[in-house]
């Protein structure tokens, strides 16, 4: 199935005009709403789109709002956002990105969080060996989920790993992760707890006391983001400025077809622009290993 996919790129990487759309046999998709859910018909293997390969500080993500939703880099006060090092991790400690056809509804109020949706679809870290790339599709399994609670809204982080590691044969479920890969869960929540504290904001909290849950939890919370997505799709929930024009979803009340699409920039593959040093520092976070 990835195979059917490509990318176009626009712009140079860290400029504000970067741009990853996804394409299908040379038409753009959305990322968001055009690539299925599920790769195999019992529903065990899963796509997932990277946004944010593993050991990059650049924060991409999925663009909500633009047409055909491409990936695109984060912006703060008119500045391009970049996570910082909290020692010792360097970057991102995973491959991430999210779950296409899934949605964290903003209006609805989780029964166990206690907190609503954050209006995003559902975010993933693929903990695999190889380090992926920006726009990539992979086929992944779902091992658990941890809620962290990020500006009082329901962020969760679905664990995952591709299911063409060498390890994903030992992997079911969550205990098997810290069998095989001791400390991961650990510092995964660490670095959610702590990454924001350099940029002057607060450590973040979670829902139950950081405990990740297991896999059928975690199989739980993308069905229920999936039907939330259905629901968005179809106009059951109102849109709020998330941009839900598609090209493939049938029962879209917005689906689009290629002539009635504007002209995209053509594909550019152009060398990244400097970043600044100071987002190589290291920060030394009091308690971060408690």
């Amino acid at each position: 199935m990835a195979s059917h996919f490509n990318l176009r790129k626009v712009a140079a990487p860290n400029t504000l005009e970067h741009r990853v759309y996804i394409e299908k046999d040379g038409i753009p998709v959305s990322p968001f709403h055009d690539i299925p859910l599920y790769a195999n018909q019992e529903q065990t293997v899963l796509n997932m789109v990277v946004e944010i390969p593993r050991w990059t500080n650049a924060k991409l993500e999925i663009s909500k709002e633009e047409l055909l939703n491409p990936i695109k880099q984060d912006i703060k006060k008119g500045k391009l956002r970049y996570v910082r090092n909290c020692f010792p991790h360097k970057g991102y400690l995973w491959n991430y990105g999210a779950f296409p056809q899934t949605w964290e509804d903003p209006n609805v109020v989780h029964p166990e969080t206690k907190a609503k949706g954050d209006n995003d679809p559902l975010d993933v870290c693929e903990i695999g060996e190889l380090v992926g790339y920006t726009g990539q599709v992979k086929q992944v399994k779902v091992l658990g989920v941890m809620a962290l609670l990020d500006e009082e809204e329901t962020d969760w982080k679905v664990i995952v790993i591709d299911v063409n590691d060498p390890l994903a044969p030992k992997l079911n479920d969550i205990e098997d992760v810290e069998r095989h890969l001791p400390g991961l869960l650990r510092a995964t929540n660490e670095w959610f707890r702590i990454y924001k504290i350099p940029d002057g904001k607060p450590e973040n909290q979670f829902a139950f006391t950081g405990e990740c849950k297991n896999r059928e939890y975690a199989m739980d919370v993308v069905r229920e983001c999936s039907e939330a997505w259905e629901r968005l799709i179809t106009g059951k929930t109102p849109a709020n400025g998330v941009s839900i024009a598609n090209t493939n979803v049938p029962q879209s009340v917005n689906r689009l077809s290629p002539d009635q699409l504007p002209p995209f920039p053509p594909h550019q593959e152009l060398p990244a622009e400097k970043i600044d040093s100071s987002i190589d520092k290291w920060f030394f976070i009091s308690g971060a290993s408690t």
